[in-house]
């Protein structure tokens, strides 16, 4: 795949993804190294065509569409998804985690159903 002219944010990522170089000229094609994926469309997201890239050659990212009624929702939404996708990088680099937030409180609840279902049964008998 070749994209004539990409002056846009994220061409760097574009190539990472689909395997191929950025260069400032194609005078040499035999010199570069193209990426690959198996489908390019043309899409409609509301009112704006995006190109859709599926099947790239490392199969590394996504895009997440975040749309809403006005800026002030759209930005809540963005800075939300950033802080999951921070606590699921953050999960995966460290999976041990500490239980807090009345995990004591919880814990001594479901030991005290636990009792109380035991004494219910023991007293049937």
């Amino acid at each position: 795949m070749a994209i004539e002219h990409a002056d846009f944010d994220g061409v760097e990522r574009l190539a990472a993804v689909t395997g191929g170089d950025v260069v400032s000229t194609f005078d040499h094609p035999e010199l570069v190294t193209l990426g690959e994926c198996a489908v390019v469309e043309e899409i409609m997201i509301g009112e704006d065509k995006v190109i859709r890239l599926g099947g790239c050659k490392s199969g590394e990212a996504c895009s997440i569409v975040l749309r809403g009624a006005s800026s002030h929702v759209l930005d809540e939404a963005e800075r939300s998804l950033h802080d999951a996708l921070c606590i699921l990088q953050a999960t995966v680099q460290e999976p041990r985690s500490i239980c807090s937030g009345g995990c004591t409180e919880t814990l001594m609840a479901q030991y005290r159903r636990h009792i109380n279902i035991i004494s219910r049964q023991s007293t049937v008998k």
